[in-house]
């Protein structure tokens, strides 16, 4: 038998934490146990869900923050044979109709490996990533457009080649640029490579563009592979508002073959409660890179939409290190079935490559020591109107922050960095923006 085993975190001043996980593991299964005859008991074992621990913690005195609540963290492994090998089947089974069922989320979830077996993850992740660069050696630097409603092709070129010729390694659409009659897909790819092409032979540096994958989700692959032909070298996709058995399958599709940009649209509607909702390293984490993110945008803990740092470092962690499955051990008491335990081990992610961590939002090359000291090399710096809004223009925004990525990779100084004569540019965005190292 193999298992996913979701783990909660539940707020009641007063309930009974241990009938509570039971009745969970047995609601969202088989549905009664007790009731049944023991002859049906035999044929539905195969489908119980299994409580594997409940761990209470009783609120402390004097404080009225959660951590003076009282909870509980409920383990609960479910057992594969119940749904059907995708996300939306699992998503529904451990967490459906529970995700209405008062002050409860869903913290962490483990897959099998039967489970993860069908999930190909990455394409390319973050070494596949880093490849078709050509750089091993140093954090990236995406660069996002601003103003891009309204703007024909001539103004989008205008403003891809200022942060091309900055020297960023990647460039994304905004996510709210949909297909328009002014910047249509095709066009804009070709336009914007084009700028690309100009760039490199000017700085020698490669770039990836991740055009953003929009329109009916029944014309999604059709509308990628249209991009790729034009010259799409990535794509950019809003993952919660499609879901992420649609990224599985666009990641999954051999004809498809670019790298995936995931954008965190709508998941300040899902995970920032501390009562409710899919904790962020499971949404923004773990889920991204089993259906196929090659690069996970989220919020960072510095900028202007912030999510504490704890957060981003589980962030980093699920798309980063290889701890994704379990094994579970059956150990439990055959004349309580509604109070089974046992235990799980976490075994490699066998063959699942890692995504990139992309902290965004508000981000300075003031911030940029913060972000290399919690992230360290493998991470994409990301900035918008940290390089749009730099005094001396876009391009000039763009060598800030290639400047603060160096210094801040040789442990030097941004102060001392920004006082060499060639790094004006930083010295001017310091100025602006300030230094937080």
């Amino acid at each position: 038998m193999s298992y996913c085993i979701a783990t909660y975190r539940c707020f009641d001043g007063k309930a009974d934490f241990h009938k509570k996980a039971q009745s969970i593991a047995v609601g969202l299964t088989v549905g009664s146990w007790t009731e049944l005859p023991e002859a049906k008991k035999a044929e539905m074992e195969k489908h119980l869900g299994r409580v594997l621990s409940v761990d209470i913690h009783e609120p402390a005195a004097g404080g009225d923050s959660s951590a003076s609540e009282r909870y509980a963290d409920i383990r609960i492994a479910y057992p594969d044979v119940n749904f059907s090998a995708d996300i939306p089947a699992l998503l529904v089974t451990v967490f459906g109709k529970l995700s209405m069922d008062g002050r409860i989320r869903l913290i962490d979830l483990h897959f099998s490996a039967a489970f993860m077996s069908r999930f190909p993850g990455p394409k390319f992740g973050l070494n596949g990533v880093r490849e078709r660069l050509g750089v091993h050696d140093r954090p990236l630097l995406m660069s996002i457009f601003k103003s891009v409603i309204g703007h024909d092709l001539s103004g989008l070129r205008e403003q891809f080649y200022g942060q091309a010729v900055g020297g960023v390694d990647l460039i994304k659409d905004d996510e709210i640029l949909f297909e328009n009659p002014l910047t249509p897909i095709g066009k804009r790819v070709e336009t914007c490579m084009q700028a690309a092409e100009q760039a490199q032979r000017e700085t020698g540096q490669k770039l990836l563009y991740a055009v953003n994958l929009t329109g009916p989700t029944s014309k999604l692959a059709a509308n990628a592979k249209q991009a790729i032909e034009a010259g799409a070298n990535a794509l950019l996709f809003n993952v919660l508002a499609y879901g992420f058995d649609v990224l599985h399958e666009l990641s999954a599709d051999p004809d498809i073959r670019v790298p995936i940009a995931a954008h965190p649209a709508l998941a300040g509607a899902i995970y920032p409660s501390p009562h409710y909702g899919i904790g962020a390293s499971v949404l923004l984490g773990k889920l991204m890179r089993l259906a196929g993110a090659d690069l996970v945008l989220f919020p960072s803990p510095y900028g202007s939409v912030v999510m504490p740092r704890e957060e981003n470092m589980a962030i980093q962690h699920a798309l980063t290190t290889t701890e994704l499955t379990v094994d579970y051990i059956s150990r439990y008491d055959s004349d309580n079935a509604t109070g089974r335990s046992g235990a799980a081990t976490e075994q490699p992610a066998a063959g699942l490559k890692t995504s990139f961590p992309v902290p965004s939002a508000g981000i300075h090359p003031g911030l940029v020591p913060l972000i290399l000291r919690d992230f360290g090399q493998d991470v994409v710096v990301n900035a918008g109107g940290g390089i749009h809004g730099h005094p001396m223009g876009t391009a000039a925004g763009g060598r800030a922050f290639r400047q603060a990525i160096q210094a801040a990779s040789q442990s030097v100084k941004l102060a001392d960095a920004a006082a060499q004569a060639d790094n004006l540019e930083l010295k001017t965005a310091l100025e602006l923006w300030g230094n937080r190292e």
